[in-house]
């Protein structure tokens, strides 16, 4: 399979499903050099053996222990929306197969990812490690709580839906930083939001789209419900 026309022919229809959702984003075109990673990253390395043919597929792919690999455009979008810059430390929550990681590191300083699932945290870790990215560091444990050890962060994606904003996660966030993450307990009911933390701490929220993703696990009863 020629994975790097799969790669184009994804990038493609991530610009074109950039302008279909314009009137829900209120944003511009995502940025050149985020779709140029997304062009030489190869996500078919994220996605178990068997599921590689659906690999550049415009939507979700299941990766075990009832996780997902995000849809490409969500992926993209969810980068754009943290503003990455090259001197930026980022927080991913939701590890999974590594891949947005793996997106983030090409884009920022040092990316910084939690998984509460072990045995995805440990695949994660070889992936990456055998792919040759080296500014990630990834740990098993309740993505709810963040990673306070490295705070504060210019910016956190959570790849997973929580019913209210961890107030760890605002905490964790530099002044200026954003959160990206998907607002709601029902696969239904879900809305891709940012906040972006002022300097009196607080946060303030903007709504972008609907979406779906799984919940976000943790054992925290305020968190997940």
């Amino acid at each position: 399979m020629d994975y790097t026309q799969k790669r184009q022919e994804m990038v493609r229809i991530i610009e074109e499903e950039d302008v279909y959702t314009s009137t829900y984003t209120g944003k511009g075109s995502i940025d050149k050099q985020i779709l140029k990673v997304m062009a030489e990253i190869p996500r078919h390395e994220f996605v178990p053996k068997l599921m590689r043919f659906f690999a550049y597929d415009n939507g979700p792919v299941h990766i075990g222990n009832g996780q997902t690999i995000s849809q490409p455009y969500i992926v993209a979008l969810m980068t754009d929306l943290i503003s990455p810059q090259p001197d930026h430390k980022i927080l991913d929550i939701g590890t999974g197969s590594g891949y947005q990681a793996a997106i983030l590191s090409r884009l920022v300083r040092q990316v910084y990812s939690v998984e509460i699932v072990e045995s995805l945290a440990i695949e994660a870790i070889a992936r990456l490690q055998g792919l040759k990215y080296e500014n990630i560091e990834i740990k098993v444990g309740d993505g709810a709580l963040g990673w306070e050890e490295h705070c504060p962060y210019d910016g956190i994606i959570v790849a997973a839906a929580t019913p209210t904003i961890p107030s760890n996660l605002i905490e964790q966030l530099k002044p200026g930083g954003k959160l990206v993450l998907p607002l709601g307990i029902s696969t239904k009911v879900q809305e891709l939001v940012v906040i972006e933390k002022k300097e009196n701490g607080e946060g303030e929220l903007r709504h972008i789209l609907p979406v779906v993703f799984v919940p976000l696990i943790s054992k925290y009863e305020d968190i997940v419900d």
